[in-house]
This record gives structure tokens, sequence and C-alpha cells, in this order.
């Protein structure tokens, strides 16, 4: 009986231990979900999209160049050769090396440097390479980005039924990817998803962060479903009834709790560091207002420049940093309302949204020569 009863404890303890590596290997499993190249200038940029944070080798050959990376993922969404027809590389080629490797290898027309970065949310690898591969910042620029609304708020609802809290995460999370691979940016967003957060939360997380710049992103909203066009805030005492109309939506109060709360938030604006700050906010809602009209207006009719504006928006009160609040359109209107559902207004968007940032990084005293020539922006 006794050699019966060790028998089996000894079968469930080799079960046990042969169950073990089918869960490891499952835990274990990433995805490349994408590979994708840009050139600027001289730097050829190439990301691998991952499932999540991905663990990897890498090494140059000669005879012919190339560069390649053995990463640990259970799967590839696609096998392929990328033909690359400017700058340094030639090919991009992906495979399975062997169980739980994927290869990929950047096939080089000749030896260049390089410089490997890993990214997250999502996660990626990102190449650099070129003559000049880090033409920017040193110290990479902290940014964060606040996508508005969020959770049980959904913000301002279009006629179509469009909800501002989608587009702005939506555009936010495409902001955040081109700050990243396209300008070498560190970036965060306040919510990554649709969850609820409190104005003063957003504002604490980029403190937290110690961000150089904190952007808000909103989609408009009047009671005129004609009233259409683009603006950029910063925080500041106003006059203007229609930026208080605005800020008292944002801030989801009355017109008149607006109008009393400029009052009780005055004494914050004298400081000497508010002041500053201010200046920088105005530089930087002007960059990011002249890049957003200019880039839609050469590729959309109608695209009307309602200025940069300043208000007392709760969301920008506590920043200790730069910080502006962008209205990308007006939701209400139904033209407006079209355009901002579709991928490619909120990519193009994006990509203006990012040369503004960008451009005003480049006004700061610690901004790099190279940098400082335009032929040198993405």
């Amino acid at each position: 009986m006794k050699y019966y009863l060790r028998t089996s404890r000894t079968i469930l303890w080799f079960a046990f231990l042969l169950f073990l590596p089918i869960v490891s290997y499952a835990s274990d499993k990433n995805t490349i979900t994408d590979i994708r190249w840009s050139v600027q200038d001289n730097i050829t940029r190439i990301v691998i999209e991952l499932d999540r944070k991905p663990h990897f080798t890498s090494n140059v050959l000669s005879h012919p160049f190339r560069l390649y990376f053995d990463i640990n993922a259970g799967d590839l969404k696609e096998h392929r050769r990328i033909i690359v027809k400017k700058g340094p590389v030639k090919s991009i080629r992906a495979g399975r090396f062997r169980k739980n490797v994927i290869r990929v290898v950047i096939d080089l027309k000749t030896k260049s440097p390089y410089k490997i970065y890993t990214l997250a949310s999502p996660a990626r690898i990102v190449v650099e390479i070129g003559e000049d591969t880090n033409p920017f910042y040193r110290e990479r620029k902290i940014v964060v980005i606040d996508p508005g609304h969020g959770g049980h708020d959904p913000g301002a609802i279009g006629p179509r039924g469009t909800k501002e809290k989608d587009v702005t995460l939506d555009i936010a999370r495409r902001l955040k990817r081109i700050l990243e691979e396209r300008y070498n940016l560190i970036v965060y967003l306040t919510r990554y998803n649709d969850r609820y957060l409190e104005l003063k939360e957003r504002t604490e997380i980029a403190n937290k962060k110690e961000a150089d710049l904190f952007i808000s992103i909103h989609a408009n909203a009047s009671r005129d479903r004609r009233t259409r066009g683009i603006e950029t805030y910063l925080l500041n005492w106003t006059n203007d009834e229609e930026a208080l109309r605005v800020a008292a939506r944002e801030n989801a109060i009355s017109f008149e709790r607006m109008k009393k709360s400029q009052t009780e938030l005055g004494m914050i604006l004298t400081s000497l560091q508010r002041e500053q700050k201010r200046d920088e906010s105005l530089k930087l809602a002007h960059y990011i207002q002249s890049s957003i009209v200019g880039t839609l207006s050469n590729r959309y009719k109608r695209i009307y420049n309602l200025g940069v504006k300043q208000a007392l928006f709760y969301v920008l009160v506590d920043a200790e940093m730069p910080s502006v609040l962008v209205e990308v359109g007006f939701i209400s209107n139904p033209k407006e309302e079209r355009l901002l559902r579709t991928i490619k207004f909120r990519q193009t968007t994006a990509e203006a949204l990012a040369r503004g940032i960008f451009r005003y990084l480049l006004t700061l005293p610690d901004a790099p020569k190279l940098a400082m020539n335009n032929t040198n922006l993405p």
C-alpha cells in the first residue's frame, strides 16, 4: 500500500514538471506585429513593433555589411522582405531563426554608424542608421500628452455620435508614437485607455514625471453648429466671453461659475514663476497653432485659424512646466466631425502637433546647433 502511494505521488510530480514548460512557453510568447521604416535627411529609422517588451541580441556582420537582431518572439505576423530605396539601407528581412527566436536582418549598402533603443506603449525596437544618429538633444526631453475626458465623461458629442474622449485618445496615441520615433523624445500619456481622471490628476502626472511640456488635447463644441476652426489656449485671465465658455465646458462648470473662478484663481497667476511659464506657454501655443493650421490648410479646404487664446482651464492650473490646451476642431460642426472621424485627419493633426512641439523645443537654450537648421527637421 505504501509503495502504491509513493508511486502515485511520483507520477503526479512528473506530470507537474512536464506541465511547467508548456505554461512557461505560453507566457513568454511574443509577436512581432509590424516592421516599418522612414528616412529623414541622412538617417534611416527602422521600427520593429511587438506585443510587449522585447528581449533580443544584436550584431553586425561584414561582406556584405548587415545588422541583425535575434528577438525572443514566438510569432511573426508576416514573413517578408522589405526593399528600402533611400539612405544606407538596402533591405529588411524577417523570418524564424529557431524555435521562439525571430531574426530580423538589415542589409546595408555600406558600413554605417547606428543606434538602438527600445520604447514602450506599444513595445518597439528602434534602429537609427546614418552619419548622425543623434542630431537633437543629448538629454531627451520629456513631454506629457493629456487626452481630454475619458471614462464616464465622454466630453462633447458630435451630431453623428462621435465622442470627444475617443478622438482625443486616438490623436494622443499617434502623437506619442511620432514624438518618440521621429523626434527621439520621452513621452507619457495621462491615460492610455478609456478611463476617467480628475483634472488635477492630469497635471500631477506631468509634475511627477518632471515633464518639460504638458499638452492637453480636446475637441471643441458650440451651440452654433456652423462654428468651426482650430484654436490653442494657455492659462491666463481673460475678458473674452467665448474663451470663457470654452473653459467652462472643459472645466465642467457653468459659465457663471467660470467667471467667478477667475477672481478666485487670480492670485495664482501673479507669481514670478507663473509669469515666466506663461511666456513660454504663449510661445509654445503659437508654434503649435501655426503648425496645425499651416499643415491642415495645405491638405483640407476651409481650415479656420481661430488663433491663440487665454482662459482659466483647471487642467493647466497646477502644471509646473509650459502647458497648453489644443482644440483640434469643432466636433459639433457636422463637416469638422466628419474630418475628426477619419484616420487620415487624426494622423495629419498628430504630425502637425509633433512638428509644432519640436519647433518650440529648438528655441530653448540647450537646443543643439545642428538641430536649429530647418533642413534637419523631420
